[in-house]
């Protein structure tokens, strides 16, 4: 069970890089300096794509195989694992989602629109196959005598 709880752990700290990485881009696009001209140039997409392939999309394939390993017997501990990344998904995504309103309109794109209502309705299946793994029954072995 060693693997399946790494594969955990690293998949609930990639959704915990994702959550902080759009939040601070989000506040970037806030308070961007008024004095340099280069930052006016600052596109979000692309961002937000690269934080995507970088974080989320990681995190999710770990925890789908850390799900696959250990679904046989079943795991508290990696099940409440993968629901904390789910939580930690979707409330990271709401800060985002609540931050729009303030973010000046140059920046505004239908990714920096719609990508925290896809992660926001992203994480609930992620919570529901962690829960799945919490309440799954250990199977136990037969016991072979001879």
């Amino acid at each position: 069970m060693a693997i399946e709880k790494w594969l955990a752990i690293t998949s609930v700290a990639l959704f915990v890089m994702f959550a902080g990485e759009m939040i601070s881009v989000y506040n970037f696009m806030i308070n961007i300096p008024e004095d340099d001209g280069f930052l006016r140039t600052f596109e979000p997409d692309s961002k937000l794509i690269q934080f995507i392939s970088i974080g989320v999309a990681p995190a999710g394939i770990l925890a789908g195989v850390a799900f696959i390993m250990s679904r046989r017997y079943g795991s508290k501990l990696i099940g409440g694992m993968i629901v904390a990344g789910g939580v930690i998904l979707l409330v990271g995504m709401y800060v985002c989602y609540s931050m729009i309103n303030r973010i000046e309109d140059d920046y505004i794109t239908d990714a920096v629109r719609y990508l925290p209502i896809l992660f926001m309705a992203l994480s609930i299946p992620v919570m529901g196959v962690g829960t799945y793994l919490s309440k799954q029954k250990k199977i136990r072995p037969k016991k072979e005598y001879f």
